[in-house]
């Protein structure tokens, strides 16, 4: 039991990032400069997650705050999560920051946290139920969906649809939701027959180039395309260049990254629906910060904001130009 627990204090060392800030002078303030905070992500290496970390070791600086931070060796890598939260419990952090790889299979650790006194708060995707942490702080990724596929439908200007769908993977809340905002806005209900092929593609821009080749290999005459985020855009755009068809197929996306906006600029995604990971970190940490201070709790969802990114406005659906897009990507 003795070398269990060991192992596990040694973890949450290893864990630890440092991010001091100087003590303040008030009794508020030095509580905080003593507090941790955690940030877990799906993985290290998404530029996504690279930005929110980024938000969260600004924002600790701040606030006289230690950051510790971990991540999935790959999106949807559960386990590695929830040795995470173990570990920082038992480096005794205020609160912890999450993007849940698994919504659902994360909740009983987040349970243990919230149990042990630790402030839980999701950021970027729910977990399912929604209330299993404290707080959320996250993109409306219902309306990031809606608003492309508005974009989409206005775009098509009466054309016939032959739509594919890359989606994320089942059972991943903030895949479902995009992709049930995307059927709204686009005007149609799941199974309607416009809908000629759906993919999975986690996000992967190599899954993202195959799902787009099945998809081409069922259904050749697809003229719209929904991805989940912009890599798999990027891998859908190389499928169709290969096959002749990227100028006569309209690919639209959610997350506004640097690149991604980029791909809009070049043309080679349409529009897509930006969010602010970076303001999701940095609002994360102040609210643990808070927590650390007075022991007020974040509660509920916050909406960090989305915005629709074109060079190629359309009547009755509100954009911005990929100038905006790249001065504000992921910000």
């Amino acid at each position: 039991m003795k070398a269990r627990l060991s192992a596990g204090l040694l973890a949450a060392a290893l864990l630890a990032a440092g991010c001091g800030g100087d003590d303040g002078g008030g009794s508020g303030q030095q509580a905080a400069s003593s507090a941790k905070v955690g940030l877990i992500t799906k993985t290290e290496t998404n530029p996504f997650f690279v930005k929110m970390k980024e938000g969260a070791q600004k924002s600790a600086q701040a606030n006289g705050m230690e950051l510790m931070t971990a991540a999935g060796k790959f999106d949807g890598d559960n386990a590695s999560q929830i040795t995470a939260i173990e570990n920082m419990v038992a480096a005794g952090v205020k609160g912890i920051l999450i993007t849940p790889s698994d919504t659902k299979a994360i909740v009983p650790a987040v349970k243990k946290a919230r149990d042990a006194g630790v402030l839980v708060i999701a950021l970027d995707t729910p977990t399912d139920p929604q209330d299993a942490t404290d707080a959320l702080l996250a993109t409306d990724n219902f309306k990031a969906g809606e608003l492309i596929g508005q974009y989409a439908k206005a775009a098509m200007a009466g054309k016939p649809a032959k739509i594919a769908t890359l989606d994320l993977a089942p059972g991943i809340t903030v895949g479902q939701l995009r992709h049930d905002g995307f059927l709204k806005g686009f005007g149609v209900a799941e199974g309607d027959p416009s809908i000629v092929c759906s993919q999975d593609t986690r996000g992967d821009q190599s899954k993202g180039q195959t799902a787009m080749e099945n998809c081409l290999q069922k259904a050749p005459d697809i003229n719209v395309v929904y991805t989940i985020n912009e890599p798999a855009a990027l891998g859908a755009y190389t499928a169709l260049k290969a096959k002749g068809r990227e100028k006569d197929v309209l690919i639209v996306s959610v997350d506004g990254g640097c690149t991604g906006v980029k791909a809009v600029q070049s043309g080679q995604i349409a529009a897509t629906s930006q969010q602010y990971p970076l303001k999701m970190a940095e609002d994360g940490v102040k609210a643990v910060a808070d927590f650390a201070k007075g022991g007020k709790k974040a509660t509920g969802y916050t909406d960090t904001g989305v915005t629709l990114i074109t060079d190629k406005a359309v009547g009755g659906v509100e954009a911005k130009d990929t100038a905006f897009g790249l001065a504000n990507c992921w910000g």
